[in-house]
């Protein structure tokens, strides 16, 4: 069983599918160093996160900064926003008459990328408040700064599981200690971690080699 305080963030989601030893570094080693793109990306979010309230818009309840968990999957995160749309085949909620259908929907400074993370990030919070609310959640949506629309991301059969194994793969890693070794990409020079990690160093020889050489070089 793990304990509460070992939970893990479902943020964490996005760094594992981009890239497991990035991943490691930031939750196992707890290194980070900010770039242009994750300061740009935590003033977004925080837009997003700006009235930690409720409101309605006609019959939607729009909640920021939502605090969701899974006790079955072990994760915590924050919904930038999740969207209640009333409907008659939705869950009942504290002060409000009605019901309501949970949809949530995650904020992104740039672009959809190739690597699926977004996705994998929206359904594992989708989980969590399936778990929450004991209901059912189809389908939320993803949005992106750069173009400012929308993408419906749908909670399939096939994303819940990857997402699942992803997760499963996180506990893994973080239950060991263990940093995968670097392989090096053309994603390497967008990491906010590229002079932590020192992929070129890595691939051509290792850090032992590196410093006695450097030591020899300095006689």
């Amino acid at each position: 069983m793990t304990a509460e305080e070992d939970y893990l963030t479902l943020s964490g989601l996005q760094h594992f599918t981009f890239c497991r030893r990035q991943w490691a570094l930031i939750f196992i080693e707890r290194q980070w160093a900010e770039n242009l793109r994750t300061v740009d990306g935590h003033l977004f979010h925080e837009r997003a996160h700006d009235a930690q309230q409720t409101e309605k818009r006609g019959g939607t309840l729009i909640t920021r900064g939502m605090r969701v968990v899974s006790h079955r999957l072990c994760v915590t995160g924050v919904c930038d926003i999740v969207e209640f749309h009333q409907d008659e085949k939705g869950v009942t909620l504290f002060g409000w008459e009605g019901r309501w259908q949970p949809y949530p929907v995650e904020y992104k400074k740039g672009a959809p990328n190739a690597f699926g993370a977004d996705e994998l990030q929206l359904c594992g919070q989708a989980m969590c408040l399936e778990e929450m609310l004991a209901c059912e959640i189809p389908e939320g949506s993803l949005f992106y700064g750069e173009p400012r629309r929308r993408v419906k991301v749908a909670f399939t059969a096939e994303l819940r599981e990857k997402a699942e194994a992803m997760l499963a793969g996180m506990h893994d890693l973080y239950r060991r200690g263990y940093t995968p070794k670097v392989k090096p990409t053309k994603s390497c020079n967008a990491c906010s971690l590229k002079e932590v990690c020192l992929p070129k160093l890595q691939k051509t020889t290792s850090v032992q080699a590196y410093l006695q050489k450097s030591m020899e070089d300095g006689e």
